[in-house]
Formats: C-alpha cells, sequence, structure tokens
C-alpha cells in the first residue's frame, strides 16, 4: 500500500484534524480506497458539515410532509385523494461554470432521479439560474451551453420545464449558478424509501455501466473556483436522457410491483455515497464485490469505481427470493441489473474486488445525521452592511422623465421578457401545463384528478446582499406570494442555499442570517422545509457571489380550473392594488439601472401582512371574483401594471389615476412586499371590496384594462404598449 502522505490528505480535501480522526475511528492508516470514500463523505457537497447545524433551525414538520427533511432522497407531501407530491431543488454549479451544457443537463438528470427513486412520476421541472452580464461573449456562451443543456435533457426525457427564473449580475460572471428543481407525483402506497433493512438482503445496481467520468465530482463542488479550475474537467459528468427515460420506467416499475426494501440514486460521490447512506439509515452493513460493477472502461480500479459519479444508476435492496424479477424488469428495458453484494449485521462498509477487502469502514462515521465531522464556523458581520444599509438617498437626483425609466427598465435583461429562452423548453410535454412559463408561477395539472399543483422558484440576491435576513424573508414571502397570485395555497418550500467559502467568517455570517430568515418566514407561512440543497464556494478569482437561498414554493389548487395569470384578460376590467405597500429604493433594479448602485436597505417583510394578503387572494380566487394577479417585486408598481398588458398573444393597455407620496419615482418604482395588482369586473367590485376589508388589508383602485393597447398612468407615463412590449421581448436571445 502506498504510504497516505500530507501532499495526498491535502489533495483529497482533508484537513489533518480530519485524518487524525480517520485513524481514530480505523484504529490504523487508511489505504487510498478508504481515504477516497472519507474524502467524498466527508466534503461538504455529501456531509453538510458546515451547514447541517444551522439547518437544523429550520421547520421540518407539519401535518402534510410524509418524509422528514435530509430523510429520504426528496420532500414528501400530502395533497388529498391519497396523492402526495415528491419534490426538490439542487445545485450543479461548478460543472456548470467548466462544461455548462453536460453541468446543466447532468443537474436535470440528477435531480428527476431524486423523484423517481421515491417512487414518483416527473411531471415537471423548473430551474433558477444566475449569470454574469449577458453582453459579455463568454457569458452568453455559458447561458447558451446551460439553457441548451436543460431544454436536451428534460425535452429528451419527457419531462414538461414549466417555470424558473433568470438573473444576471456581475457577481456571477465567474461562478454561474445553476439550480434545477423538479416535481413529481405518486400514491400514498408507492412511496419507496432509501434505508438499508434487514440482512442478508441482495444489494443490486442498476441502470447504466460505471465508466471515469464524475470522479472527485464531489469534492470538486467542495473547493472554489480557480484557474486551476480547467484541470478538473475530468470530474463534469456526461448523462444520457434516453437512458433515464428508461431507468425511470424500470425504476417504478420494481417499486410499484413492491420488490424494493431500499433503493437510492447514485449521484454525488456514486456507489460510495449510496452504500454508505442506506446501510447507516438501515442500521445494517452492506458488503459489495465491485469486481461485478458492469463497467464500460477496461481497467478500473477499485477507487475509480467506488468514486465515479456515472449517470442513471441507482442501487437498489431486494428479497433475495425477488433477485431475478427484478433483473428480469430491467433487462426488459435494456438495462443492467447484477447483485454486487449482501446487506450484513455489523453495520462496516466492506468493499472488496473479487476475495481481496479493499476497505471497511464503520457506515455511521461517513454520513450526515451520524458521526461524521460537524463544524459551526465562526462568524464576522461584514463591514458592507452598516455602510450600505445607512446609504443617503436624500441628496439623488432622479431622472425627469417617467417614460424613460419605465421603458429602460422594462428592457434591462432581469426585468425583460425570458420567453426566448422558455421557448428552448418543451413545457407542454405530458398535456398538464395549465399555466405556462412567463406568470407568476407555474400550473400542471395532475393526472385523473382535478388537483392542480403551483410551483415557483424565487430569490432576490441583492437584498440578500444587503440584508441577508430580510432578503431570505422576502424570498420566501415573494415565492408564497406567486403561488397564491396563480390561485393556489402554499404548502411547502424546497430551497437550494449557494453562497461562498464557509471557511470565510463574513460568508458564514452571511449564510447563517439567511437560514434565521427563512426559518422565521417559513414558520409565519406555515411552510415547511421538506429538504434541499447546500452549495458553498461559489467563488471565483473575481470575488464570491451574492449571498443566494432559492426558495421552491409548492402549493395546491383543489381545481385545475381556478388557475389565475398575470396577464389583463379584458379591456373595460378594474385594477386595483391591494396589501399594504412601502415601497423603498434599497436593492432595487430601479437603483442598479439608473444609478449603477447596489445600496440601501431592502424591503422590510411583514409576514402577518403577507399571511393577509395571501389569505386574501385565496377567498377571492374562491369566490372567483379576480381575472388576473401579478405581485409587486422586481421594477415596482409601473413594472408590474406594464407586465399584466402583456398576454401571450394579445397585448393589452391600461388607464389609470391615482394619489402618489409624495416622491413620485419611489411610488412607481420603489420595491415592496404583500403587494398584487388584480384586475376584476366591475360588477363584482362590491363583492370583491368586502372580502379584502375582512382580511384587514388595503385596497386602492389604480384604473382600468384599456384598449387600444397605450400605457397611461396619472400624467406621468403615456407609453404605446406595443411599443413597450417589444422592447420588453427582444432583449434576450441565444
Amino acid at each position: 500500500m502506498d504510504k497516505i502522505t500530507d501532499q495526498i490528505i491535502e489533495e483529497h480535501g482533508l484537513t489533518q484534524e480530519e485524518y487524525q480522526y480517520i485513524l481514530q475511528i480505523l484504529g490504523r492508516e487508511p489505504n487510498i480506497v478508504e481515504l477516497g470514500i472519507f474524502s467524498v463523505m466527508w466534503s461538504e457537497h455529501a456531509s453538510y458539515k458546515n451547514s447541517i447545524l444551522q439547518l437544523k433551525k429550520l421547520p421540518n414538520t407539519g401535518d402534510m410532509m410524509l418524509t422528514l427533511a435530509g430523510e429520504e432522497n426528496a420532500g414528501v407531501v400530502d395533497i388529498g385523494e391519497n396523492l402526495a407530491i415528491s419534490f426538490k431543488i439542487e445545485s450543479h454549479n461548478h460543472p456548470s461554470a467548466l462544461e455548462p451544457y453536460h453541468g446543466a443537463a447532468t443537474g436535470v438528470g440528477g435531480i428527476l432521479r431524486d423523484i423517481f427513486t421515491m417512487g414518483a412520476r416527473p411531471i415537471a421541472a423548473l430551474n433558477s439560474l444566475r449569470f454574469g452580464n449577458p453582453e459579455l461573449p463568454h457569458v452568453k456562451a455559458l447561458l447558451k451551453g446551460a439553457v441548451n443543456g436543460i431544454a436536451d435533457y428534460g425535452n429528451c426525457f419527457g419531462v414538461p420545464t414549466v417555470g424558473g427564473e433568470i438573473y444576471f449580475d456581475d457577481c456571477y460572471e465567474g461562478n454561474p449558478l445553476v439550480n434545477a428543481m423538479a416535481i413529481g407525483v405518486l400514491e400514498h402506497h408507492q412511496l419507496a424509501k432509501s434505508a438499508a433493512e434487514g440482512v442478508g438482503k441482495a444489494v443490486i445496481i442498476a441502470g447504466a455501466k460505471t465508466g471515469r467520468d464524475g470522479i472527485h465530482g464531489t469534492t470538486f463542488a467542495s473547493v472554489e473556483l480557480t484557474e486551476e479550475s480547467e484541470e478538473k474537467r475530468t470530474a463534469v459528468q456526461v448523462g444520457d436522457p434516453f437512458y433515464e427515460k428508461l431507468l425511470l420506467e424500470a425504476t417504478l416499475e420494481v417499486i410499484h410491483k413492491g420488490l424494493v426494501i431500499g433503493i437510492q440514486d447514485m449521484g454525488a460521490a456514486g456507489i460510495t455515497c449510496s452504500t454508505s447512506e442506506m446501510s447507516a439509515k438501515g442500521e445494517v452493513g452492506i458488503e459489495i464485490d465491485v469486481s461485478m460493477v458492469p463497467q464500460r472502461e477496461k481497467g478500473m480500479t477499485t477507487y475509480e469505481i467506488m468514486l465515479s459519479e456515472s449517470q442513471e444508476r441507482m442501487l437498489i435492496i431486494v428479497e433475495p427470493e425477488n433477485i431475478q424479477n427484478v433483473i428480469d424488469i430491467f433487462a426488459k428495458w435494456d438495462l443492467d441489473a447484477v447483485q454486487i453484494g449482501v446487506t450484513t449485521d455489523d453495520q462496516i462498509l466492506r468493499i472488496k474486488y473479487g476475495e481481496r477487502i479493499e476497505a471497511e469502514i464503520p457506515s455511521d462515521y461517513l454520513v450526515l445525521g451520524g458521526k461524521a465531522p460537524v463544524y459551526k464556523r465562526e462568524t464576522l458581520r461584514p463591514g458592507h452592511l452598516d455602510e450600505l444599509q445607512n446609504f443617503d438617498f436624500s441628496g439623488m437626483k432622479h431622472p425627469e422623465d417617467m417614460n424613460e425609466i419605465l421603458h429602460r427598465l422594462m428592457s434591462t435583461p432581469n426585468i425583460a421578457s425570458k420567453r426566448n429562452i422558455f421557448r428552448q423548453y418543451d413545457h407542454m410535454v405530458g398535456i398538464g401545463t395549465v399555466v405556462e412559463p412567463g406568470s407568476d408561477a407555474a400550473v400542471v395539472k395532475l393526472r385523473n384528478s382535478n388537483i392542480a399543483i403551483a410551483t415557483a422558484t424565487d430569490c432576490n440576491s441583492r437584498y440578500c446582499y444587503l440584508n441577508p435576513f430580510e432578503g431570505t424573508k422576502a424570498a420566501v414571502a415573494e415565492s408564497a406570494r406567486n403561488v397564491a397570485c396563480s390561485g393556489a395555497k402554499p404548502l411547502a418550500v424546497t430551497n437550494c442555499l449557494n453562497f461562498g467559502n464557509p471557511y470565510k467568517p463574513e460568508v458564514y455570517y452571511m449564510f447563517e442570517q439567511c437560514i434565521d430568515g427563512m426559518s422565521e418566514a417559513c414558520i409565519a407561512l406555515n411552510t415547511p422545509v421538506t429538504g434541499g440543497n447546500v452549495s458553498f464556494y461559489n467563488e471565483s478569482p473575481g470575488g464570491a457571489i451574492y449571498p443566494t437561498p432559492v426558495i421552491g414554493m409548492l402549493g395546491k389548487l383543489d381545481h385545475y380550473g381556478k388557475a389565475l395569470t398575470q396577464s389583463f384578460k379584458k379591456a373595460g376590467d378594474k385594477v386595483y392594488l391591494i396589501g399594504k405597500p412601502k415601497p423603498v429604493f434599497g436593492g432595487s433594479e430601479y437603483l442598479k439601472v439608473c444609478h449603477d448602485l447596489v445600496a440601501g436597505m431592502p424591503p422590510m417583510i411583514d409576514l402577518d401582512a403577507e399571511k393577509n394578503t395571501i389569505a386574501c387572494l385565496l377567498e377571492l380566487n374562491e369566490h372567483s371574483l379576480l381575472n388576473s394577479a401579478h405581485d409587486l417585486s422586481e421594477g415596482g408598481l409601473a413594472v408590474a401594471l406594464a407586465e399584466c398588458c402583456f398576454a401571450k398573444n394579445e397585448i393589452l393597455g391600461f388607464e389609470g389615476s391615482f394619489e402618489l407620496g409624495e416622491d413620485k419615482v419611489l411610488a412607481y418604482f420603489g420595491e415592496t412586499g404583500a403587494s398584487v395588482v388584480v384586475s376584476i369586473d366591475e360588477a363584482n367590485e362590491k363583492r370583491f371590496k368586502k372580502i379584502v376589508v375582512k382580511h384587514n388589508i388595503d385596497c386602492s383602485l389604480l384604473g382600468e384594462v384599456a384598449k387600444p393597447p397605450y400605457i397611461k398612468i396619472n400624467d406621468d407615463i403615456n407609453l404605446n404598449a406595443e411599443a413597450l412590449r417589444e422592447a420588453y421581448e427582444n432583449v434576450l436571445s441565444l
């Protein structure tokens, strides 16, 4: 055995203290295979060693939750009629930075496997993307590669990509973010678990053959991106969506036929992660012979087989009498399924190559929630917070032409239509999509039921940079508000927490504050956290990204026919603003676009007001009083009104006259929470106002939907809606 040197330990991303812990666990020096196993399982990407103590603050229980956060591959929520929804969001940032096409594609593939490993059939995919300035050629190339990877994998697999978000900021230029979300539906009895329960059970690997792609992908995701990262291109996996479609059908068949004791997909850390976690969860040992693993490359070592992150693979625990049935089902779908081991009674992960023992490690020391290292890092409040939060806007000179401001904002990449990107995705496959990409939330009808689910991803990272606590509250509140604007009741969230290096005290402070803000908002809105992903080390030579805690919100409509969109429906409808807006310039798109500033205090979220606004929207929709609903977010009130004029195949206008505060620019373009623009039939005004008053929120008449198309607001804004839409639609292209 080669001697384990300090250099080898460092290359595996382990500290000297962690290596001493390994010596204590084993009572001897590890060999290179064992060191590799500890390396990937104790990396941040797999172990959450720097984040788990903070994540425990999040609310993770509720009457509808069928699994606990972190307990399984994905969260599962009961929605009635014996149906449940499995959903989750995860990052694939570092791979996408180096190989955007394959990085993004395998991000989609990985999250889809998490869903169907639970026994759920995927019905929708979303994404949350962050890039640098899209006018820069290399950024545009990254964006194009990632979008094409997402589109090709989802389209070929056959899942509709129904929504998401795309933001641009200089902080993401060297480290883009690609967060993929997926949603699936299952009946309660079809729920599969991952624990390897029982002794003497068969361990089967199924799906694609194992190659050398992705080796050390997990540890690669747990370091900062540097110029040397180019040498890590072998850590980026390559996926095959057609193969995954076969794996989906075979996996669901063995689960739904009751042939599975436990099952887990092989994503990060491959066979190492699946064997370790299934062993620890079931409190049994697992012994495998890696020479039995189907391989697509010759001469692979035990180290390479154990650390490979080849895609489209599953590890399955079955009763011995069901081995042949499982093998036959996978063979029917032209997939390999081979028994490679058995469960044992010693709680040891034992790796053999033929008769030669290559590794023996107590599995409980490898996994999240077991005896793997757990840290709480030093925190330090960043100096920029006080300076920026106390920024003085009093002397700021604003442009006088409101038409010019609105036109500029509508054509900035963060507000402009993303249709040229969304149209790359097949969002109608499965014929369940009720609300397509481009509205506040996507809505998908469940087959053989009137129930529909609504979903949105949200995060304003500028808000989080300026005030991580309030910024994350805002992300939760906006995602809930967006789902409610579609007519759905917010139920639960998944999250993807994207941050810089946790060993930097300022970064860890921001992370801790974001967790605290998320916890407060989720408790107040009764939307427990079902699980998610932490992605640290999102830094490049240019610096760290803004804190970006992306929230994926799930909502439910009892009947798909009640789904709402943001666009006005017909001329003559009355347009109201409901809620209690308190607009501010802090972190606003106006401040960035017109003054090139990121400063000030972002909107302070009143969670009681958010709850009341959501409850009001739901009751109004229950009584069929709303024709449209659109929340105020980036760009403020004037932008929201303009966006409401742009239906998919029609342009309407708006004409209104209403009172403003002393600062017109703030009233039109400041940003706020707990506020929604709605349109209603004139005949329903009395009933509408009665319900709004009941919920103790304000409402004010803004004007009415107009035709022919123009947008007139007081004496300040008068723009041709067709010309404005052209500017809005043609900013982003691939």
